[in-house]
């Protein structure tokens, strides 16, 4: 059952690889549909079909010891993609992965690249987030709506010179640095909302006012009161207003 399931899922997963690559060819309905699949909800669809769908329906025939397959069988194909990119493209003469692998060590350098990916159900678990929880919150409490396709793309498929291992890991960081960046500011009116209270620790003020602004402009003191909270929760939200956003967010510069 297992070698059945191993085989019949790398030729799902190959299938999807050759429509993606196809796509562009197909005239201006098939390039429509390639840029669609670049983009949120496409770019969502298009990663569900090569990351989870294979390990439902492993998880669904054999348990377990399916999802292991459709693991391993989700790797091969990706080995089998990375090996034929390279062989049909003319390789640079230098690249990324082999820059890096003469800086750090060829062996460290492709261990560390693998270990990333074990973030990756991490960066499920922001979109669907991202898709699920938040959405609500612009209705209930008028946070801002975002166009998520600004956020959630690929495109370094369009640098030259980015050929098989180099391309797919960049694209992997094309999407992570999306999903992330879009869930950060998502955090940055929630807790602008809700606790707008500077930490006591200085040191993690510093650290975090990368990531929420609102830290150093405009969060109240950590000495301050109740009553320096509430003030400043009716100063920068009212009844009528249309987007509850964070302090330093574009909608507010009549501030």
């Amino acid at each position: 059952m297992l070698l059945p399931l191993y085989l019949y899922l790398i030729l799902f997963l190959s299938i999807g690889i050759i429509i993606l690559h196809l796509l562009p060819k197909l005239g201006e309905v098939g390039k429509t549909a390639s840029d669609f699949l670049c983009y949120a909800p496409g770019i969502d669809l298009a990663l569900a079909y090569f990351m989870l769908i294979p390990l439902m329906v492993g998880s669904i025939i054999a348990s377990w010891q399916g999802v292991g397959v459709a693991l391993l069988a989700e790797i091969t194909t990706l080995w089998i993609w990375i090996f034929a990119h390279e062989s049909i493209h003319n390789k640079p003469k230098t690249n990324i992965h082999r820059t890096l692998s003469g800086i750090v060590g060829k062996w460290r350098n492709h261990l560390a690249v693998w270990i990333t990916a074990l973030a990756i159900p991490i960066f499920w678990l922001v979109r669907f987030g991202e898709i699920i929880i938040y959405p609500p919150l612009t209705w209930l409490i008028k946070l801002p709506k975002y166009e998520t396709k600004d956020w959630v793309n690929v495109s370094r498929q369009k640098f030259e010179g980015l050929i098989g291992y180099d391309l797919i890991w960049c694209l992997y960081c094309d999407w992570m640095t999306g999903v992330w960046s879009l869930g950060t500011e998502m955090l940055r009116n929630v807790e602008s909302f809700w606790c707008p209270i500077r930490f006591y620790s200085d040191k993690k003020c510093e650290n975090c006012q990368i990531d929420f602004p609102d830290v150093q402009n405009g969060w109240i003191l950590a000495d301050g009161n109740i009553e320096d909270v509430t003030k400043l929760l009716e100063t920068k939200y009212t009844d009528n207003q249309e987007e509850r956003s964070w302090f330093g967010h574009s909608c507010r510069n009549n501030d």
